[in-house]
């Protein structure tokens, strides 16, 4: 209405109202209540009369504070609406929102007077109305949409009943983001132009508050893709790096492909010694197609994600290269009916990469694997080779010293000392290799068994004894009767005893003390071996039980030794399901300590040769 605001109009129905009654028959004192109601209505009129505009910018700052307070989108827009159906009085409201990526109008709320959303059957609008205040971006208003010749030929005007029609759009940094849409069905000239100035003035403000609203949305909405994409690749991570095999890598990287961009199928390809790239993962029982163009660009090393469009019967395939170095050394290649979307050819750039170096961490584990396997066989065939030789010098030694080819001088005796010594060690030596290559490959025979302790220390002890005695060293016990067995391999645990007991012998000056200790620990029988020797530096701790190390130390270095004993010895009581350490000080002697099982673990099995 030009005249009046909706206050007013609904003032004047009141008037009109109390008119009415008082032609009616009343008893005196309804009379007078119904007075005293007519001078309150007179009075509340002149109030709005003398300052509407006043009374509008106090509705709408009021309407205007409760924006801003949310910025949940859903929520947003429905304060929005009521807001703008409080400050209008209209029967009902509409927002409508354009999609940024579509471009399409979409209707993201509908409520009535009683703040209440609508039901399906009550949103018919005028789609006229709509339409021209997007492509005009000025609002719009009739007091009568049925005799307004803008809008009276519409059918949708015409179908709906439309009346009293406004609208106006939703403008955020100079673009129209929507519009707001109110009407009153059932009776004409409820708004008015003062109301759309009111209604302008309303959906700029709302108009910021949808787009903070909506910003916010995008950002929470990016930030949780963004975690449960972290999330996502961290299971990659940790699936493509649980174990080094190949087959399975690729196979991985294939199905994390598929699932996360959701094509139809996909494949892994690797380059193979050739430097050429064929097909290593592939869907079950499958021939892959014709891929040959994007194994192509595979080999350019270019990260950027490769597409092939989909034809008629073929769909669309996106490759993205597997690359390390700076060479390519694979390929993924999905495949989609319509296309791999960009968000997906991103991921499939990530997925790539941590691809890459599992692919090649999987190869370098395969070469070392390899190597290890081809460094077993050698030491095998080597210890095996040698064993005849020295087992013939030995032999013929021995003959020599007994005097079956001739008496010998006391020169010779002290030769074939030397001789018999070496023999020894290389015997040692060959040993130890032959332990260490079987265990690598898992061909160590090793005889369970249930056994007292403390006869096997005896058996180490007495073996041993005479070179205590040669440096004047004490050697003492400490091993409880009630010590519960121990399951292992007898003569292997002698051979643990006896590598730790000489180690102790040689480090450990003339007249020096070695104590056995053994004691229950955690359902586990644990076995030390103290000494009073020089001790171990804590630069050589770090790297003692590793194979070959010897010490620079001129006290170690003056022993004879290979640096395999300890390697051996802790390989040996790991492989018996025990632990091995060791505690020292430099100058201040050693302690070495192992654990053996005293029950059978289901995970011990002999190995045969």
């Amino acid at each position: 209405m030009n005249s009046t605001t909706p206050q007013l109009s609904a003032l004047e129905e009141l008037q009109k109202a109390l008119n009415l009654l008082e032609k009616q028959t009343l008893p005196m004192p309804t009379r007078a209540s119904l007075s005293t109601a007519k001078r309150h209505l007179q009075q509340l009129r002149n109030a709005l009369q003398r300052d509407p505009e006043a009374s509008r910018l106090a509705a709408l700052y009021r309407v205007s504070q409760s924006l801003g307070v949310s910025l949940d989108l859903d929520e947003v827009l429905t304060q929005v609406m009521d807001a703008v159906i409080q400050l209008t009085g209209a029967e009902r409201g509409f927002l409508m929102l354009i999609e940024r990526e579509s471009g399409e109008l979409s209707l993201r709320a509908a409520r009535n007077i009683q703040q209440e959303n609508l039901q399906q059957e009550d949103m018919k609008v005028s789609r006229t109305v709509i339409q021209s205040v997007i492509e005009s971006g000025q609002g719009i208003v009739t007091t009568n949409a049925q005799n307004d010749p803008r809008f009276a030929g519409q059918e949708s005007v015409i179908f709906y009943a439309l009346r009293s029609v406004m609208c106006a759009p939703l403008r955020a940094r100079g673009n129209i983001i929507g519009v707001i849409y109110v009407d009153n069905r059932a009776q004409a000239g409820i708004f008015g132009d003062e109301d759309l100035k009111l209604l302008n003035a309303f959906a700029g403000q709302a108009a910021v508050a949808i787009e903070n609203a909506q910003l916010y949305t995008q950002t929470d909405r990016a930030l949780a893709d963004r975690v449960a994409e972290l999330e996502t690749l961290s299971r990659i991570d940790q699936d493509l790096n649980a174990q080094l095999d190949l087959d399975r890598v690729v196979e991985l990287t294939r199905q994390w492909a598929i699932r996360v961009t959701q094509a139809t199928r996909g494949w892994v390809a690797v380059c193979d010694d050739e430097g050429e790239l064929y097909i290593a993962a592939s869907p079950p029982g499958e021939t892959p197609p014709e891929l040959e163009p994007l194994l192509t660009a595979a080999n350019q090393a270019d990260p950027v994600p490769r597409q092939l469009t989909a034809s008629q019967g073929t769909p669309a395939y996106c490759m993205v290269p597997l690359i390390h170095n700076r060479q390519t050394i694979g390929a993924v290649i999905v495949a989609h009916p319509q296309g791999i979307r960009e968000s997906a050819q991103q991921f499939l750039k990530r997925l790539a990469d941590r691809a890459a170096a599992a692919v090649q961490n999987a190869r370098l584990y395969e070469a070392v694997e390899a190597a290890n396997e081809a460094k077993s066989q050698f030491v095998s065939i080597v210890t095996h080779e040698l064993r005849i030789p020295l087992t013939s010098i030995k032999g013929y030694n021995d003959l020599i010293r007994q005097g079956v080819v001739g008496e010998i001088n006391e020169q010779q005796a002290n030769f074939l000392d030397v001789i018999g010594s070496n023999v020894e060690r290389m015997s040692r030596l060959i040993s130890d290799l032959s332990d260490i290559s079987r265990i690598e490959r898992g061909k160590l025979r090793l005889e369970f068994a249930h056994f007292p302790l403390h006869e096997r220390v005896e058996e180490t002890i007495n073996s041993l004894r005479h070179k205590l005695e040669e440096k004047s060293q004490t050697i003492t016990t400490e091993i409880p009767p009630s010590l519960p067995k121990v399951y292992a391999d007898p003569s292997r645990v002698v051979q643990v005893l006896t590598n730790l007991v000489s180690n102790a012998w040689k480090y450990t000056p003339q007249g020096g003390k070695i104590h056995i200790r053994a004691y229950p620990e955690n359902g586990k029988v644990r076995i030390e071996v103290r000494d009073t020797g020089i001790g171990i530096s804590e630069e050589d701790q770090a790297r003692l039980f590793t194979q070959f190390f010897r010490s620079e130390s001129p006290a170690v270095r003056e022993q004879t030794g290979w640096g395999l004993g300890l390697n051996v010895t802790r390989r040996l009581v790991e492989v018996m399901g025990g632990e091995i350490g060791f505690e020292s000080k430099l100058g201040e002697g050693s302690t070495f300590w192992f654990t053996l099982p005293t029950s059978t673990p289901s995970a011990h099995q002999a190995h045969e040769d």
